[in-house]
């Protein structure tokens, strides 16, 4: 099974940057279609962050098929981006509890690693003493 990329805490600060673009683009573009229901680039603002944050529509509905697309899109990536911190702050968790564990693991591993590297060493000790013997 592939393995899934994981989530590092140091996409969150772009992440955060693509939200609050994706929330102003949103803002004017819902500002311009939706005339009758948002009134403004701050109204707009105002309903795009409250979509995004999913509180859900704060006043009307959009009017517009344009406008509930663009509505759409701001809930998806609401939902996206809730997930996005919440595994970004589950990591810090997850990451305090496991570096003792793997550190011995790697302790672990490492003194396997030398074992087999002396056994693979007397095994081509032992070899080259028999192939002398039936050289004889």
């Amino acid at each position: 099974m592939p393995q899934l990329p994981r989530i590092r805490r140091s996409w969150l600060g772009p992440m955060l940057v693509v939200a609050l673009a994706l929330i102003g683009l949103s803002a004017g573009a819902v500002a311009s279609l939706e005339t009758g229901t948002v009134g403004s680039f701050w109204k707009g603002l105002w309903w795009a962050t409250s979509l995004m944050t999913t509180v859900g529509f704060i006043g009307e509905q959009p009017e517009t098929v344009a406008g509930a697309l663009v509505s759409v899109a701001l809930m998806l990536s609401g939902f996206v981006l809730l997930a996005w911190v919440s595994a970004a702050l589950a990591s810090l968790f997850v990451k305090e509890d496991t570096d003792p564990f793997e550190a011995g693991e790697r302790r672990a591993d490492e003194e396997i690693l030398a074992q087999l590297r002396l056994l693979s060493d007397r095994m081509a000790e032992l070899e080259s003493r028999l192939g002398r013997r039936d050289d004889s």
